[in-house]
């Protein structure tokens, strides 16, 4: 019997992450397959769907029966841009990759000129701009300009970037090139870009090309609070994450500050409100533990969130496992303190230690992501 001949991958791959994009999908894949066709490239476009309420998976699945260059992934019990992106880069063979959007607002056109400067100039990466000469953000709000430059400013200021839009979704590397930063690759988040650039071991030969962004047709701005999160938890990992998992950083900062407002309600009522000292201490205890576990449940794990039924069990675990680690906190302190440490070197190391295990244990037995 004879095998059919090993077909060449494509030269180009382009990465497209989806949720809740089914209206986008076919005239996204007509201009970037007119875009690339015009041009000579031989491509494929690889869409990774997290599990999209609206069957977006459904849309794509069903343009890839009709053009095999179209592919899809479909992500289940997960979310999130850039692991996505990492997903969809990581299952091509293609040389070159492209990551943009399936809200219609990157210009695919650039898509060609991108590939044409990757290839004539031995760059490694190429990045569509809205922040040089000939590029834009298009009507975006005053106050989301603002916020988009403080962010950019932040970025460079802390990684010590040097292109001026490492906030970009729209770009281009060569496939050893993210083969090679892969492994660093924190996943956070939703710029991919810039975690490719700040995970690099070495300055990466770079190029900006302008484009315009451009208004979105359908669907909804994925845009809320949480980016705000991802981005500050992304920064954190670059600059931390070598030394300290940045959700054990963040889960230890809000239990010192769930410190500081048990210790506010125990003057309260103790204090002021002459209530007696242990149902006062009590009170105090239970208000800090609930403060720390919705903050958490927002915060820390935020991508894990309890919700409904959920939520009620997972408040219970998490009181009976902090409540376990109070009571190791002071047997672990007393038996230093009696063995000769220090008090203040006793009760830091009862603190560390109680840390360690109300956040392992209740991001297992809480905050545990389970399948659907």
């Amino acid at each position: 019997m004879t095998l059919p001949a090993p077909q060449s991958p494509p030269e180009l791959s382009v990465i497209i992450p989806t949720y809740n994009e089914r209206g986008n999908i076919r005239p996204l894949v007509a201009s970037i397959g007119a875009a690339l066709d015009g041009a000579g490239v031989t491509w494929e476009i690889i869409f990774v769907d997290d599990d999209s309420p609206d069957r977006t998976g459904e849309r794509i699945a069903e343009i890839a029966r009709e053009d095999r260059r179209v592919r899809s992934l479909r992500r289940i019990g997960r979310r999130g841009l850039s692991g996505a992106c990492i997903d969809g880069l990581a299952s091509s063979n293609s040389a070159f990759l492209a990551v943009m959007d399936a809200d219609l607002q990157h210009d695919e056109r650039l898509l060609p000129a991108m590939l044409h400067e990757l290839k004539s100039r031995q760059l490694e990466l190429i990045i569509g701009s809205r922040y040089i000469e000939g590029g834009g953000v298009g009507e975006w709000t005053p106050r989301r300009r603002r916020l988009s430059r403080l962010a950019t400013a932040i970025t460079q200021k802390l990684t010590r970037c040097t292109v001026a839009d490492p906030m970009s979704g729209f770009f281009m590397i060569r496939r050893e090139v993210f083969a090679e930063i892969a492994p660093r690759l924190s996943g956070q988040g939703f710029k991919i870009l810039l975690d490719l650039i700040a995970s690099a071991r070495r300055p990466l030969r770079t190029a900006e090309l302008p484009f315009h962004f451009r208004l979105r047709r359908t669907g909804e701005s994925k845009l809320d609070s949480n980016v705000a999160l991802e981005f500050v938890f992304l920064l954190a990992d670059k600059l931390f994450g070598p030394w300290l998992p940045v959700r054990f950083l963040v889960f230890s900062m809000i239990g010192g500050s769930g410190v500081v407002l048990h210790m506010g309600v125990l003057a309260a009522l103790y204090k002021l409100a002459q209530t007696p000292f242990a149902t006062a201490q009590a009170a105090a205890t239970g208000v800090a533990m609930v403060y720390n576990f919705f903050l958490n449940n927002q915060i820390t794990f935020r991508t894990n969130q309890l919700k409904g039924k959920r939520l009620a069990a997972g408040l219970l675990v998490f009181v009976a496992v902090c409540s376990i680690g109070a009571v190791t906190n002071v047997q672990v302190a007393k038996y230093l303190y009696v063995s000769g440490l220090p008090w203040w070197m006793a009760g830091a190391a009862g603190i560390v230690i109680v840390s360690v295990w109300n956040f392992g244990v209740t991001s297992q037995l809480v905050w545990k992501r389970r399948r659907p």
